[in-house]
């Protein structure tokens, strides 16, 4: 059964976050796809996740599909304007890769290109509207294609520390909606309760809710990002789990995998985001009775 069909049916849906290798050695993300092909239902390919040059997600995306995996990426409107975004959208689809996520990319000083300079044609909103003229047959400039495509098309919700910011996202959130997401990839969750609360208030966006389970490798990881992205969330109950287990490396699969099944009947399906832990998803999978 294919992501969208899983989708449109109410099933929980299992995605797992894969980067694409700096270079051309593929072979890391070939057999880390092998080894979860049967335990996750799609796996989402960045694209400069971060703003760190990769190989492409187009390139991700056609691997994924040669290993039997079926593939959902990232576009963006930072590095291409709206002619090479919708040459590359069009590609995508006659390569087998039908599903989208249109994000928001990370600046520039971020990366690792610092003096690339960004192009920003469309923003999310235009994105997603390019792409739904697109499947009704004509291009941005109003031109008939020779045969259209069709695709699962989905968002993202940003980071919220208050109830304020929270009204903002939302409020982003529904516009994206109305442009033609079909979907809501959601921040990552470290507190059951905040996510269903957040749940019931974004229900009313008529879209599934797929929240991110980000795997904590270590305390120092999750005292940073309580510390310096207030967004995350994290309760000093979970960092003090982590700081008294007798294995911290575990405890942070144990905590993955416990988020996943206690995000069950709260979202329709998670994305489990490893960054450069890709081989260790199927312990998660695990822990997650999965």
């Amino acid at each position: 059964m294919s992501f969208q069909n899983r989708l449109s049916s109410g099933e929980f849906v299992i995605l797992a976050q894969m980067n694409t290798p700096k270079g051309v050695n593929i072979s890391e993300l070939v057999n880390n796809a092998r080894r979860i092909k049967e335990r996750v239902h799609a796996v989402i390919i960045p694209d400069m996740d971060n703003g760190v040059m990769r190989m492409s997600a187009l390139a991700g995306g056609v691997l994924m599909r040669q290993q039997g995996v079926e593939p959902i990426i990232h576009v963006y409107g930072r590095d291409k304007n709206r002619m090479a975004l919708q040459g590359d959208i069009l590609a995508a689809y006659v390569l087998g890769i039908q599903n989208i996520v249109v994000v928001r990319g990370e600046d520039m000083p971020l990366g690792d290109h610092v003096d690339a300079k960004p192009v920003d044609d469309l923003d999310e909103i235009g994105l997603l509207s390019v792409i739904r003229s697109l499947e009704k047959g004509k291009d941005a400039a109003g031109f008939e294609l020779s045969g259209t495509p069709s695709f699962m098309v989905g968002c993202t919700i940003g980071p919220y520390s208050d109830d304020q910011e929270l009204e903002t996202e939302l409020e982003k959130a529904r516009k994206k909606v109305e442009a033609g997401a079909g979907f809501m990839i959601c921040p990552a969750v470290f507190d059951i309760e905040r996510f269903a609360s957040f749940a019931q208030k974004a229900g009313g966006l008529g879209v599934p809710l797929i929240p991110t389970v980000f795997l904590l490798k270590t305390v120092g990881i999750a005292r940073y990002m309580a510390t310096y992205e207030p967004g995350a969330f994290i309760p000093e109950a979970l960092i003090k789990r982590m700081r008294q287990a007798k294995d911290r490396e575990l405890e942070g699969f144990i905590i993955a995998g416990e988020t996943i099944k206690n995000l069950k009947g709260i979202a329709q399906g998670v994305q489990i985001v490893t960054l450069g832990w890709e081989h260790r998803l199927p312990t998660i999978l695990e822990y997650a009775d999965l």
